[in-house]
């Protein structure tokens, strides 16, 4: 399911990293701050993966330990075990020996009784420019969601030429990393 979701500017986080280290786009922290700065392609989308504090605990480990991104297919290289603001880590997708490799750096975390996750910037040799967030909630009536939001715009010639291919491609690894926490919450 995919949907607007609420301002996350009251919430306790880790600060952001400052855009002179290495990132390839001024608006750092834009995806905690709201709202998504203009002149960028804006990607939210929501799922319930579980229900309880247990599922909760479970969902937020996975995604902010990598575990999530791996499951769902993609090659994630980082000295840190899990997300804090400053570390360094290589996203690599595709098939084979066609891969598509993406140098991110940690913007912010929020690791709360209500919300755990965090937030990537692009680095010089991603092929896209922005931030994606991934954030586990745990609501009133005990339901745990997921939600990736992110801002970016073409940063490499095949970006360019893909266009509004990239953006479905975007929105299918949304999904399949929604789909890839669920099943890891339901392994628990």
């Amino acid at each position: 399911m995919t949907r607007l979701i609420r301002s996350l500017s009251d919430r306790p986080v880790r600060p952001a990293v400052a855009a002179a280290d290495g990132l390839t786009y001024a608006e750092v922290g834009a995806t905690r701050t709201r709202p998504l700065p203009a002149g960028y392609h804006h990607l939210r989308h929501t799922v319930r993966v579980g229900h309880g504090p247990e599922a909760f605990a479970v969902a937020g480990a996975a995604v902010t330990t990598w575990r999530m991104h791996r499951a769902s297919g993609a090659r994630v290289t980082s000295a840190a075990v899990r997300a804090e603001p400053g570390v360094t880590l290589e996203v690599s997708l595709g098939l084979g020996p066609v891969r598509f490799t993406a140098p991110c750096r940690v913007i912010w975390t929020a690791y709360t009784d209500r919300e755990t996750g965090f937030a990537y910037g692009t680095g010089a040799g991603h092929p896209e420019c922005g931030e994606e967030s991934f954030v586990v909630e745990l609501r009133e009536d005990g339901s745990v969601w997921f939600t990736v939001t992110a801002f970016s715009r073409a940063a490499a010639w095949y970006t360019r030429l893909g266009g509004p291919a990239v953006r479905a491609l975007q929105l299918g690894y949304a999904r399949r990393l929604g789909r890839s926490l669920r099943s890891l919450v339901a392994e628990r």
